[in-house]
């Protein structure tokens, strides 16, 4: 392996030259930061979203749960990690399940009906779509050929 532009791209995200590198390498700050803000963001666009897809019906629970689609698509493809997914998904999860419970009074903000079932499933079926999609293969300047 060669240094610079060229194994940076090989290496891949946080790297250290092999698939799943990032996994063995140290916490960076920077990093760590970007989860952190990563999983706030969830929790708006969960907490957004739960009170969009209830007020303009049908249009905003289309809305709701494309905006979860672009900021789990946009956290994995940003960091190039599963925890881009995972960060944004936690949060979502934790505002949506803490809006759901209600209070004793009865009040919630979700109400009985199809659009908020809709929301809590449709945001977990997309949760889960972008962090297990595929992603394109790096482009590599060497020849996949062995002995070249």
């Amino acid at each position: 392996m060669g240094t610079g532009a060229g194994a940076a791209t090989r290496a891949g995200a946080g790297g250290r030259g092999k698939p799943g590198g990032w996994l063995a390498s140290p916490p960076r700050p920077g990093r760590i930061a970007a989860y952190l803000g990563l999983l706030v963001l969830g929790a708006v666009v969960g907490t957004a979203g739960a009170l969009v897809q209830g007020g303009w019906f049908p249009g905003g629970l289309i809305l709701a749960l494309v905006a979860s689609a672009g900021l789990f698509y946009g956290g994995s493809t940003a960091t190039g990690t599963p925890f881009g997914v995972g960060a944004p998904a936690a949060g979502w999860l934790i505002a949506v399940i803490f809006l759901s419970l209600g209070r004793p009074e009865g009040d919630g903000v979700f109400a009985a009906g199809l659009g908020p079932v809709v929301y809590l499933l449709g945001g977990a079926v997309v949760a889960v779509m972008c962090a297990t999609m595929s992603r394109s293969p790096q482009p590599a300047s060497e020849s996949g050929r062995l002995g070249k």
